[in-house]
Formats: structure tokens, sequence, C-alpha cells
């Protein structure tokens, strides 16, 4: 009662802002003036996602759901980018049914309860609404799947345990990421029998793998002849000249730059590689045979789409956006070729995994210039190094990779 008082009390500030902003005023009409018209509303699974990062997270779920199940199927999203990708994987299949999360807004979650006949709700991740909770409660079992309590968040529950623990009690399963996540719901006021640690679904990946012949080809055309192999994935502006600094400073290293946009690629050669002896991919995709790569220095790659491939024959991977303030990118994606990433402090993206990574010591974090060249420098090591931080990136890829079949199972048992 005390929080959709409150609720309240805040839609006049926000109804103020609508009238002066019309970016507010749409955000608000999509998500709980909404038209909420739902064909398939009978044995509804209600899956709950708050961006893309989440939609992208439950699709494995999701399929699995609609390959094995009768369930139909309600998706919501907090934000358009997030619809946007929903749209794009479930396109044509009449089973599943996308809406906006309508802002926890009451009338408008029991609206949409009333429209349909609710079997589950499944919450991705940690989102804690009440209203959400407290009406489907009434009505379905819910569970909240790779469940996660940041160190942030921790602060905040804690000064609202009293009222946490009555909302976490309506909700039947708790499926957390790890044994920390686990013992902090369990502390906010989970029921320690319902909490459980399958590990992360973002850890349960597959990327494209590729013969070895065809990797040894894809060597010879960059130019490695016996250089070592460094690709800088992903980069952003501002990031090429920390690492054309270490570049300058290594023997026998083939430099591959893959920017993030590859619109920049133009400005990326005009003002930092014409000291270089570089080559655009592009180029060598035309030039297969015939062209002196003798002295080759820098690839920079001016084509989508070719990024994982250039891991798998790499000998040093930095992952870019983490040295400038982006946030990150992959981390998973060198990690599955079995090569260590180097990255910087900026992983507020892909914070979780960052911290497993440098945990588990199967990736490098820095801070500037000189700790990338000394990153550098340690992953160009001995053969005996290599194979144990190979071992462990296996290890890490086993200790996940039942966490969608035990997720699936467990959401079918309740």
């Amino acid at each position: 009662m005390f929080y959709n008082i409150i609720r309240i009390l805040l839609y006049i500030p926000v109804g103020i802002a609508m009238v002066f902003s019309s970016k507010i005023r749409e955000f608000v009409r999509k998500r709980i003036f909404q038209k909420i018209d739902i064909i398939n509303n009978q044995n509804v699974i209600w899956i709950h996602c708050a961006s893309v990062g989440e939609v992208n997270l439950a699709e494995p779920i999701i399929r699995k759901i609609i390959d094995k199940t009768d369930d139909n199927i309600l998706i919501t999203m907090m934000t358009d980018t997030g619809r946007g990708v929903a749209e794009n994987k479930y396109k044509g299949n009449t089973r599943v049914e996308l809406l906006y999360f309508p802002l926890d807004d009451y009338f408008s979650v029991k609206k949409i309860l009333k429209k349909i006949c609710l079997k589950k709700l499944i919450i991705v991740e940690t989102e804690i609404w009440p209203n959400l909770i407290n009406l489907s409660s009434k009505k379905a079992k819910i569970i909240l799947i790779n469940g996660r309590i940041s160190d942030k968040s921790i602060n905040s529950y804690t000064k609202i345990k009293y009222f946490l623990k009555k909302l976490l009690g309506k909700i039947e399963i708790f499926i957390m990421q790890t044994e920390k996540d686990r013992h902090r719901i369990i502390f906010l006021g989970a029921n320690e029998d319902k909490t459980f640690n399958y590990g992360n679904l973002k850890f349960n990946i597959e990327f494209p793998t590729y013969p070895k012949e065809k990797l040894e080809e894809l060597k010879r055309k960059v130019g490695a002849k016996n250089k070592k192999i460094w690709v800088a994935g992903s980069t952003r502006e501002g990031e090429e000249e920390y690492i054309l600094e270490v570049f300058d400073k290594l023997e026998d290293v083939l430099l591959i730059v893959v920017p993030r946009h590859i619109e920049r690629t133009g400005d990326i050669c005009s003002r930092l590689l014409y000291k270089y002896n570089y080559i655009k991919w592009s180029n060598i995709e035309d030039k297969l045979t015939g062209e002196s790569n003798e002295n080759r220095e820098v690839v920079i790659v001016d084509k989508i789409g070719e990024l994982r491939k250039l891991y798998a024959i790499a000998d040093l991977v930095y992952v870019g956006g983490t040295l400038v303030d982006v946030g990150g990118h992959s981390l998973l994606e060198p990690l599955f070729y079995r090569k260590t990433p180097i990255f910087g402090s900026y992983t507020q993206n892909v914070k979780e995994i960052a911290r497993e990574i440098v945990d588990k010591k199967i990736g490098i974090q820095v801070k500037d210039e000189k700790e990338l060249l000394k990153a550098v420098n340690d992953t160009i090591s001995t053969k005996e190094i290599k194979v144990e931080v190979e071992n462990k990136i296996d290890k890490f890829f086993a200790e996940n990779k039942d966490v969608i079949e035990l997720t699936f199972n467990k959401i079918k048992e309740v």
C-alpha cells in the first residue's frame, strides 16, 4: 500500500514532465498506456526481461519452452532496444507475444493479468518489482533465474530488508549466478531451501569453430609468418593510441586492429597508421596470392563479422571499450577460443564476467599503457603457462555448461 501511495505521488512530477517533453511522454505512453491485445491467453508463461542483455540471456530458455512444452509465452521488457531484439528473435512465432513492461504500474499489471491465464512468472536476473510479484503470486508460481545481487545492490537492499523479506517470500524458486549471490538473497530473506546456484546463463555460449587447416590458411593470409598475432578487438575511439604505443615496444608481433565501428577505419589509417606498413582486411581478401607481406606490421579490419575467427588465430587478445569509458565488449568470445583476454578497467557492461575472469586468473585486467605492456609480455610466455591457463579456461566453461538444462528442468518442476 505504502509503495503505491509513493508511486501515485511520483506520477505528479512525471505528468508535468510529460507536458513539456515529448520523449518522456512517448516513453510513458508506450509502457503504461499501451494496447494490451493478447491473443494466446491460455497457459501463459510470462518472462520479464529488463533490456537487451536479459532478452538474449532468456533466449535458450524460451526456445526450450517452445520446443518442449505447449505453453504460450509473454515477454515484457523495459527498453526499445530490448523490444527490437525480441521482435527479431521471435518474428512470426504465434506462441510468443511481446509487451513493454508497464513500469510496475498497479493497474496496468492487473490489466495484463486479467487478460491471461498465468501459469508461471519468470523474472530474469534480479528485477524486484513489488506490484508484479504481489499480483502474480496470487495466480501462479514465480521463478527468478540468473539472479545476482551486486556489491552496490546489497547495500541498498539491506536498508529495506524488513520489507523485502515479505516480497521474496512470494517467489517460489531463486536460481542464482554464484554462491555469493545465493547467500546474499538468503540474507535478504529468501528461503534457503528455495535457492540454487546453477551458474551464469551468460557463460553458456557457443560460437563458430574452425578447422585447423582453415586457421592455418588465415594466418598465411594475414602475413603472420613467424610473428605472434595480437588481435585488438572491438576497439573504440582513443584506444588505438594506447595499443600502438605498446606495439611500438614489441618485436616479432603482427597487430590486427578490429574497430567496433568500421566506419572509423579511414580515420585510424590516416591519423595513426600512416607510419606503419599496414594493410586493410578488404585488400587481403581481394589479393589472396602474389602479394608481398614480408614486412607487414599492422592489419586493420574494415569488414563486419571477422572478429571471432581472428580471435581463433590470435596469440594475444585485447578486448576493446575497456581502456576508455565505454564499458567493455564481449570477454567470452576470446575465452571460447581459449585465449586469455587482456582488458582495461572500464568494464561496467561486463562487470560480473570480468570479475569472474580475474578471480579465476584466466584474463588480465590493466589500468594503463604500462600495465598493458606488461600484460602483453606476460602473455607471450612459456608453453607450460599457456597450457595451464587453457586448462583453467576449460574448467571455467565446464562449470557452466549445464546451466541452461538445469534451469529449464527446475522451471518445469515448479
